[in-house]
């Protein structure tokens, strides 16, 4: 027997302005909902600006789920739409 451990594979991206970095990172992190994590950020300068802007990426990292099935086959014909099988053990 296989047991599975499945999660939503959801990402979304924001970009915020700032004068600053750290305002900016306080923007983001401002906007990262519970159960999200911040997975990339990128900050840039426009020409002839003094705004920083911060693209910012975050993944959905709860509603941790488990699965199992006899084979490895049947293990990924029961992961649904919009989740991923992040691991598996056998029992």
């Amino acid at each position: 027997m296989l047991f599975g451990r499945i999660r939503p594979v959801e990402v979304r991206e924001i970009t915020v302005e700032a004068d600053g970095i750290d305002a900016a990172r306080a923007q983001v992190d401002a906007q990262v909902p519970p159960g999200w994590a911040l997975t990339d950020a990128a900050a840039t300068m426009a020409k002839a600006s003094v705004l920083i802007i911060l693209r910012a990426k975050m993944a959905r990292r709860d509603g941790v789920d488990d699965i199992q099935a006899a084979d490895m086959a049947t293990l990924r014909s029961q992961v649904p739409e919009g989740w991923q099988l992040v691991s598996v053990r056998e029992a």
